[in-house]
C-alpha cells in the first residue's frame, strides 16, 4: 500500500464517537474510506469479528489505520487528538500547552459526563445487542443531568465553547452524545431548561460539515415514541455512509 493511500476509519455514522473524528475530517477535508462496522457484532463486519479484534483486542469503534504505515489508533478522543497534531490542526487543539490541557481536561471528564446521555437514552432505544439493567440507566441519567447542570452553570456561563471562546475537540465530543437527543435528531431530552447548552448546540449546528457528518442521525428522525427496527438503523447508517462517500469521492 502507498503512505498516500486513504486513512481508514472503522465504524458506523451512528455512533457518537465514531461521528466526532467523521465531523473532524470532513471539517478538514482529509479524505479517508469509511469502513461499515457494527458494534458488538460477531458478523464479517462486526467490532466482534476475529479479525478486527486482531486490530483492535477492545472490540471498539471508531479504529483509525492508516494502510501506508501500518498505524493503527483507537478511542476517539486519541484518533482526535492524534490528527490534530499530525496535520497541524491547531485551531481545534491548540499548541498552546495551557490552552490544550483546557480541551484535555474536558476531553478526560467527558466519559462520565455527556457521554451517559448515549447509554441512558440513545443505545437503551437502538442497541438492541445489549441489555441495560434499570439501576444503571437511572444512574446514568443523574449522571447526565449533572454534566449538563455544570456545562450551564460552569463550562458555558462565561464561555462560548468548553474551552474558551473558539471551537475545539471538546466541543465536538460532547456534541455528539449530547446533540443527538434533541428535536432536531431523536427528540429524547428537553433542553429547555439549559438555556446556555441550547445556545452552544445552536452555535455548533453553524460549524462546517454538521449537516453532512450527522445525515445517518437526521435520516434517523424522532425516536421518542417508537425504538427503531433493526432496518431503519441500518437504513440511517447507509444513508450516513452514502452521504460521506459522496463527499470524499469529490475532495
Amino acid at each position: 500500500m502507498s503512505p498516500d493511500d486513504p486513512i481508514i476509519l472503522y465504524g458506523t455514522p451512528l455512533s457518537q464517537p465514531v461521528r466526532a473524528v467523521i465531523w473532524l475530517l470532513l471539517n478538514k477535508r482529509k479524505v479517508f474510506k469509511l469502513v461499515l462496522t457494527n458494534p458488538g457484532s460477531r458478523g464479517d463486519r462486526g467490532s466482534r469479528n476475529a479479525d478486527f479484534l486482531t486490530k483492535n483486542p477492545g472490540g471498539t469503534i471508531p479504529l483509525l489505520e492508516e494502510p501506508g504505515s501500518g498505524f493503527i489508533l483507537a478511542e476517539a478522543h486519541a484518533i482526535l487528538a492524534y490528527l490534530c497534531q499530525k496535520y497541524h490542526w491547531f485551531d481545534l487543539y491548540p499548541n498552546d500547552h495551557r490552552s490544550r490541557a483546557k480541551v484535555d481536561w474536558y476531553l478526560h471528564s467527558h466519559h462520565r459526563g455527556a457521554r451517559d446521555a448515549s447509554l441512558a437514552f440513545f443505545a437503551t432505544n437502538v442497541r438492541k445487542d445489549l441489555t441495560f439493567p434499570k439501576d444503571v440507566v437511572t444512574m446514568s441519567k443523574a449522571v447526565f443531568n449533572r454534566h449538563l447542570k455544570a456545562m450551564e452553570d460552569g463550562w458555558l456561563k462565561n464561555s462560548n465553547y468548553l474551552a474558551g471562546d473558539h471551537v475545539s475537540l471538546a466541543d465536538l465530543a460532547a456534541y455528539v452524545d449530547i446533540a443527538q437527543l434533541k428535536p432536531k435528531f431523536t427528540n429524547l431530552y428537553d433542553f429547555d431548561p439549559f438555556p446556555n447548552v441550547s445556545r452552544w448546540m445552536q452555535s455548533l449546528e453553524q460549524f462546517g460539515m454538521h449537516d453532512e457528518a450527522h445525515a445517518g442521525l437526521a435520516h434517523l428522525g424522532d425516536i421518542s415514541q417508537n425504538s427503531p427496527d433493526k432496518q431503519a438503523i441500518k437504513a440511517a447508517n447507509k444513508y450516513g455512509y452514502n452521504v460521506i462517500k459522496g463527499i470524499n469521492s469529490n475532495l
